[in-house]
């Protein structure tokens, strides 16, 4: 089976900008559990130090994330390709 490279790469890319917003509600509406989501997902590092909310890096976010996704998509896909010839 064959993969589509672009049109894998789009649904990754969707799926990332989902991801991205729903991580965004989770942090503006309940901070303290992102925040300890956060940490876990980077053994236990302490970020009271640095942690802050940006809500206004939204977009910039958004952008950078769907594209990374696009580009993981398409190349998973590229190489899933290759490896199964």
């Amino acid at each position: 089976m064959k993969l589509k490279e672009s049109a894998f790469a789009n649904a990754s890319g969707l799926l990332g900008a989902i991801y991205f917003v729903g991580c965004f509600v989770v942090a503006s509406w309940l901070p303290g559990l992102y925040k300890s989501v956060a940490e876990s997902w980077m053994h236990m590092l302490d970020l009271s130090g640095v942690w802050k909310s940006a809500p206004e890096g939204f977009l910039l976010g958004l952008v950078s994330f769907t594209v990374v996704s696009w580009l993981t998509g398409w190349l998973f896909a590229w190489l899933y390709n290759r490896f199964t010839k």
